[in-house]
């Protein structure tokens, strides 16, 4: 019986061997595990959008975030970096999280990055918050918000997020530059060297408040690519009569911005940018380290 006994214990130990190989303790694939034919060899598209909502006002002059939402929704985007979004700033945004509002209605992820911070009107309320924001259908792994040097004048920041894209590490960023020449060439170069530390691909958008012909944009041109060049005008700015173009999608030399699309809307006084980017995976997790 003994002896019956010790071969039966054998043989479930065996049998557990089978059931838990390929599997690490936290439920992932371990190294010894095969992933299926979507880790390997397969692309992924991916829309991705900039837009200055000014705080969810329209052209109309009304406070209305769901518009915005609305507008996203129709889009089909995945990824967003939004400018001069609020966090409980004022009355004129009836003191709401609006990242956070837009991400609950949308089903996604978010990031907020403040580059106002202002004290409580009252003790112990929230604090008053004014800056940029990344929306996500896909999570965001990493986050940081990096205030630009911004002169005195109101303070400019670089809202970092590394999101995986089904396995693709990509770097994606949202930011809003000054309002003089002497600020934005100085936020580029502080911008270029840290979106220059990953060897990744990388998407930067945003309301540069400079012209394509302008030092800036052809500074921002020596690393990146700007994913609306050949697109002749598509002017941005303001939304009801566009003659501008100072919205962005930047990429990196190792993708391309497919399908850009100026939206025609009134919910901002800027117009939101859409564009498609393919991420080709040659490996499982293979664009970052």
């Amino acid at each position: 019986m003994k002896k019956l006994a010790s071969i039966l214990l054998i043989l479930v130990f065996l049998a557990s061997l089978v059931t838990t190989a390929g599997a690490s303790e936290n439920g992932t694939p371990s190294a010894a595990a095969p992933l299926s034919g979507e880790g390997r060899g397969k692309e992924v598209t991916i829309k991705v959008m900039s837009y200055n909502i000014r705080h969810g006002v329209g052209m109309d002059q009304v406070l209305d975030l769901d518009r915005i939402a609305n507008e996203i929704r129709a889009s089909g985007a995945d990824i967003i970096g939004l400018q001069e979004v609020d966090r409980h700033y004022s009355a004129r945004s009836n003191f709401e999280d609006q990242a956070k509002k837009l991400a609950e209605s949308l089903g996604m992820h978010y990031i907020y990055g403040a580059n106002l911070d202002r004290d409580p009107l009252e003790p112990g309320g929230k604090r008053r918050q004014y800056g940029t924001a990344v929306l996500s259908r896909y999570p965001i792994i990493h986050s940081e918000n990096h205030l630009l040097s911004s002169f005195g004048q109101e303070q400019r920041g670089l809202l970092e997020a590394t999101i995986n894209v089904k396995g693709n590490h990509i770097q994606f960023y949202s930011t809003h530059l000054g309002l003089t020449t002497e600020q934005r060439l100085a936020q580029i170069d502080e911008i270029l060297a840290i979106t220059s530390q990953y060897d990744r691909t990388t998407i930067i958008t945003g309301d540069f408040n400079a012209l394509p012909v302008s030092e800036e944009i052809r500074l921002m041109k020596t690393l990146f690519k700007d994913g609306f060049e050949d697109q002749g005008d598509a002017f941005t700015f303001p939304a009801d009569k566009p003659r501008s173009r100072i919205d962005y999608i930047f990429v990196s030399e190792n993708v391309e911005l497919t399908h850009p699309e100026v939206l025609s809307t009134l919910a901002s006084d800027h117009l939101p940018i859409i564009g498609e980017i393919t991420l080709k995976r040659e490996a499982p997790y293979n664009n970052g380290r």
